[in-house]
């Protein structure tokens, strides 16, 4: 490390900056002068205060210690001072792993996974989707509740029809290019980006495939590169999930594949849309264990905003090739077997990466394991069934409050080997209920005045 370090002093780096998340799944970073940068750091830890994070420790013991990831280190561009950045590990005092750390839940799934003999690698290609706003204001306090969005493209593009616009309408396509250079710069792949479905300027950036912490932390840099490159022209770039009413909300469709020896265990040529019967029995955990899961993929209350049953959201609990009706569509693109895999539908970018990834992988190993059936595939238009049709399909469920609820009764599969803790699902249903769902179910709205002020 210590090369490391006299290569970066060298060319005139006078920061470290230390990354590390949070339960909810916000980055979280304190920094230091290069010159301060003691070796020990990157094996003894460089300590901080727990109980002021979220979903972290109590304050009667809440000495923790960061571990950086030197396989994480790049120049962070955002910052005035040439900066050097690293992810970092979550430890307790005794260099263990912290049990509550997202990152350490991810390393673990990754460890259970192998452990498991099903497969050694597990592959995830996120689809985030998001807003560029010119502005964007907002107020809740006591007296005062509001929220207002600024764009040029509500001008131009009509609401569900921002789908490939070409400029002029499309006004952001140099901005996402910028982004898209930024996130190879610092060693993302990019595959494509385009102007989405919604106005107001909803875009979509793809990344290519890749192992599960590895793509979390990708993800975060991300978003990271998405609001500074927004914000540095003058906009504002926002990863809520139903920001406009009345038009399509900001989704994460996560591709997700199993491989053992180099080989795609979800691949059959003989099987229905190409699938293995291990495929078909990880569907079937995902859908098993759905409900308990969409408290940590679709875990805001805005998200439930986004997935409404009658409109055109991925609630349907069925999967089908090609569907993008159904909440698991398994894409047809390609006959290759490298590239089959399925896509799981319902989750939003408003997810902590590493426990999104870790709990759906955690879901399908519990489908395979028990040989967990999926049911039939439904290759029709799920949106346009008769009532009586569709009502025999499931659906997510229509709150947070509803999906926590499930957590907190099925969520034996995600503490297997001490992958995820109780107390960490217990500190997570708590934070949810008591700081978002109570927050916002206890608090006057705009829509409540525009409807209620003449009783």
């Amino acid at each position: 490390m210590s090369d490391i370090l006299e290569k970066y002093k060298g060319n005139g780096v006078l920061e470290v900056d230390f990354k590390f998340i949070d339960v909810p799944g916000t980055w979280q970073h304190f920094s230091m002068p290069i010159d301060a940068l003691d070796e020990k750091i990157f094996s003894e830890g460089i300590g901080f205060d727990g109980s002021s994070i979220r979903g972290f420790k109590s304050i009667e013991d809440s000495d923790t210690l960061l571990i950086p990831d030197t396989s994480t280190l790049f120049i962070d561009k955002f910052c005035k001072e040439k900066t050097l950045s690293l992810i970092c590990d979550v430890h307790d005092t005794d260099l263990k792993s912290y049990s509550r750390d997202p990152r350490g839940i991810a390393r673990r799934a990754e460890k259970y996974l192998k452990d498991s003999g099903v497969a050694d690698t597990s592959y995830w290609g996120p689809e985030a989707e998001f807003f560029i706003f010119d502005s964007l204001e907002f107020s809740s306090n006591p007296i005062e509740s509001y929220f207002k969005i600024s764009s040029d493209e509500f001008k131009t593009i009509r609401n569900k029809e921002g789908y490939f616009p070409v400029s002029p309408s499309d006004t952001q396509q140099d901005i996402r290019a910028e982004m898209v250079k930024e996130m190879k710069d610092l060693g993302i792949e990019v595959e494509r980006h385009h102007h989405e479905v919604a106005t107001a300027g909803q875009a979509e950036i793809d990344i290519k495939y890749n192992s599960l912490v590895k793509q979390a932390d990708n993800m975060m840099l991300y978003k990271y590169i998405v609001k500074n490159i927004a914000k540095k022209h003058g906009k504002v770039a926002i990863f809520m999930p139903k920001p406009i009413f009345g038009d399509n909300g900001s989704g994460m469709h996560i591709h997700q594949s199993l491989w053992k020896d180099e080989k795609n265990i979800f691949a059959d040529e003989n099987g229905y849309a190409g699938l293995s019967k291990e495929a078909l029995w990880y569907i079937g955990g995902l859908f098993k264990h759905v409900n308990a899961l969409m408290a940590i993929c679709a875990p805001t209350t805005n998200s439930y905003k986004r997935l409404v049953p009658g409109y055109e959201a991925p609630v349907n609990l069925v999967y089908s090739k090609s569907n993008r009706s159904a909440a698991i569509r398994i894409p047809m693109y390609s006959k290759d077997p490298k590239a089959k895999r399925i896509e799981f539908r319902p989750p939003d970018p408003s997810c902590n990466p590493y426990l999104a990834f870790a709990a759906l992988l955690m879901a399908g190993l519990d489908g395979i394991g028990n040989k967990i059936e999926p049911g039939e595939a439904v290759e029709k238009d799920i949106f346009e069934l008769e009532n009586e049709e569709k009502s025999k399909i499931k659906s997510v469920p229509g709150s947070l409050e509803e999906s926590l609820n499930a957590l907190e009764k099925d969520h034996e599969f995600l503490i297997k080997e001490n992958v995820f803790n109780e107390g960490l699902i217990k500190a997570y249903i708590d934070y949810k209920r008591k700081k978002e769902i109570d927050y916002v179910r206890m608090r006057p709205s705009p829509a409540e005045f525009y409807l209620y002020n003449d009783v």
